[in-house]
């Protein structure tokens, strides 16, 4: 089965989508003032996600091309969103068979590539985070665009990602 720290990435993954759905291209690569572009949220948490499940595992990325155009400390870029959720899309289907794979031992393993000192459990907890921190920027992106009828509060937990424990 499945570790419970997955779903609740799977989650957030899901509760990220839902809060850019529906965004165009030409809204995806507008910025309002120093606010990031919905684009680049998506493409950045792509290439988080590489960094964290390929890159760290020591394997090679899936979209290389992602560290430059939207990784943390770049210039601010404005990519067409159609093209960052390719890429966004590539990259968690790839993660999925080794996500589906860890065990509680393997949440207390630690990378041993360059990075953050930390578990692998706690990585996945610094993902999750990241997606709930970029789903509000999104979300505030959207009302700015003038969207009406956006996703309210969290949405499906209790069918998604209940508490359950190990």
């Amino acid at each position: 089965m499945t570790h419970p720290l997955i779903d609740q990435l799977r989650f957030a993954r899901f509760s990220f989508v839902r809060a850019i759905d529906g965004v165009t291209d030409d809204e995806g690569r507008q910025r309002f003032g120093s606010i990031n572009s919905a684009s680049w949220i998506v493409g950045h948490l792509a290439n988080h996600e590489q960094r964290s499940w390929f890159v760290r595992r020591g394997l090679e990325p899936i979209r290389p091309e992602l560290v430059d155009l939207v990784g943390t400390g770049r210039p601010a870029s404005t990519p067409a969103v159609t093209e960052m959720w390719t890429a966004w899309k590539e990259i968690t289907a790839a993660a999925e068979p080794w996500l589906d794979s860890l065990t509680e031992d393997d949440l207390h393993s630690f990378f041993d590539t360059p990075g953050p000192d930390e578990s692998l459990g706690t990585s996945i907890l610094r993902v999750i985070y990241h997606y709930w921190y970029h789903l509000g920027e999104a979300s505030a992106i959207r009302q700015m665009l003038g969207h009406t009828d956006l996703p309210q509060f969290v949405g499906p937990i209790g069918n998604q990602a209940m508490y359950r424990s190990e």
